[in-house]
């Protein structure tokens, strides 16, 4: 990985070839599948050990947080009766979720496939947005795995900086915000009909945000997510 000799410190982008992006992005988001798999064992939840923090029980939602550096990941958990994994999983995806986080969405596309389970996506907010998502953009990748007992699991989180810059230049007036991780594990269960959702959280907005309200932020995301979906799933008509 060379930085382009032209650029200026406070706006440095990378010069990466396909094949040490192809090799970054496998290796990035394979630790976080295996970080969300984590997240998810009952398990570890039982016994408390593992540093997350549960804030509530209610109605069948299980809401925890566990502080990572100066902020905290957050992860909710649920049974979702009359949602199957398979309809579920067609709207755990990082376009469907940001649509969820502020609707004033003017720009998701995807940039590249890296692998048939793994893409570079480009999520831009416009200017009538919410504070914390105005003029904001995220360039992350999504990996989608099916393991041996057939969890599925997708994993979403943002390129590091220097390498989205090297993609995609940042336009003048966006805020390129940092999705440091999240993603779904979708459980199946006796009842094929029914699943279990975990969801996990750590979105730094960027620009002057204290952290205190951007915890907060993360605290709303992963309480409204699993539960708008599920109405998308619902809304939706099967293929």
């Amino acid at each position: 990985m060379a930085m382009d000799a032209g650029s200026v410190a406070c706006n440095q982008s990378w010069s990466i070839s396909e094949d040490s992006l192809r090799r970054y992005v496998q290796f990035a988001s394979e630790s976080c599948v295996q970080e969300l798999l984590m997240s998810a064992s009952s398990e570890n939840s039982s016994r408390g050990g593992d540093g997350w923090k549960i804030l509530s029980r209610n109605n069948g939602v299980e809401i925890s947080k566990r502080r990572s550096g100066s902020l905290h990941i957050f992860r909710s958990r649920r049974l979702l009766r009359s949602v199957s994994p398979q309809q579920f999983i067609t709207v755990a995806n990082a376009i469907d979720a940001a649509k969820q986080w502020d609707p004033d969405m003017v720009e998701s596309r995807y940039i590249k496939d890296v692998e048939d389970n793994l893409s570079i996506i480009r999520l831009k907010f416009g200017q009538n947005s919410k504070p914390f998502f105005r003029r904001r953009e995220f360039i992350v990748y999504e990996r989608r795995e099916t393991m041996e007992d057939g969890t599925l699991v997708v994993a979403v989180a943002s390129l590091p900086k220097e390498i989205a810059a090297g993609l995609l230049p940042k336009q003048n007036n966006a805020i390129r915000g940092l999705l440091v991780q999240s993603g779904w594990v979708v459980e199946k269960l006796e009842d094929l009909n029914s699943c279990v959702v975990t969801y996990v959280v750590q979105l730094d907005p960027a620009g002057w945000l204290p952290k205190f309200f951007v915890n907060r932020l993360n605290t709303k995301l992963v309480i409204m997510i699993i539960e708008n979906l599920r109405k998308l799933v619902q809304t939706t008509p099967p293929h």
